[in-house]
């Protein structure tokens, strides 16, 4: 809750210590993470495997998203029945993964944005999210 409010006071989710430093000594942090399973995946790309993985990803319809480091894919379904059925099974493995996504439903269709909060950019989590949604997706 403190996380919460501290973002709504400063309308930023980046925290603390990122805030005053000017672009140029700003160093990518870890993602916090309490999972030590997930630890791995909670670690920002490095720029070769971020380009290879966003490469793959945008093969699947999956776009960067412009002025923010986050991916995001729109996908529609024959009934509103399936896109809530698709969003059940992402949001039990979100839980699992403790990462969840940031979503948009209206009737058929599904709008999501990935990103990982905690480091301000993307993650292997959200490379592993976006891989999972895509193979749920092509199942419905």
């Amino acid at each position: 809750m403190f996380r919460l409010m501290f973002s709504l006071r400063t309308g930023s989710s980046r925290p603390c210590s990122l805030l005053h430093l000017p672009s140029s000594l700003r160093v990518p942090p870890l993602c916090s993470n309490n999972s030590s399973k997930m630890s791995s995946d909670s670690h920002w790309l490095s720029p070769e495997d971020r380009e290879q993985l966003l490469v793959e990803l945008r093969a699947t319809g999956w776009m960067e998203v412009e002025d923010r480091d986050a991916i995001f894919k729109e996908l529609h379904f024959k009934t509103f029945n399936q896109a809530f059925g698709f969003m059940s099974r992402v949001a039990l493995q979100a839980e699992k993964m403790n990462h969840h996504p940031e979503w948009f439903n209206v009737y058929n269709k599904v709008q999501i944005t990935l990103t990982t909060h905690d480091c301000g950019g993307l993650s292997k989590r959200d490379i592993k999210m976006a891989k999972f949604i895509d193979k749920i997706s092509l199942s419905m």
